[in-house]
């Protein structure tokens, strides 16, 4: 499938973790972001990094998005992405909200 039409940050979280690039995949989070995966809870910048030492590029994951839908508020988004690498491996959704123009809150379930 062809990629979404997808916002800007969360087009950086991708392409950041397809290119194994770290210091941008952080910085298209808010300082304050907060990331929740399956209930373990990650805050900030340095909750953020610590995530994708341990459970994104750290793991060589890769990510190819199969959809993208509306969530709830203006900003937040609804992104189904099938998860290849050395970690977890299957498709679901990620749930996130934006704040100007970067990743505020991300919610994988």
């Amino acid at each position: 499938m062809t990629d979404p039409q997808l916002p800007d940050a969360i087009r950086a979280f991708v392409d950041a973790t397809n290119t194994g690039d770290s210091d941008a995949f952080v910085a298209a989070f808010t300082a304050d972001a907060y990331l929740n995966d399956w209930g373990r809870e990650f805050h900030g910048h340095e909750g953020v990094r610590s995530w994708d030492s341990t459970d994104n590029i750290g793991v060589h994951s890769h990510f190819d998005v199969v959809s993208l839908a509306p969530g709830e508020g203006p900003d937040e988004h609804v992104v189904t992405l099938t998860v290849t690498g050395d970690g977890y491996n299957g498709t679901g959704p990620m749930r996130f909200t934006l704040r100007d123009g970067r990743i505020a809150r991300l919610t994988i379930s």
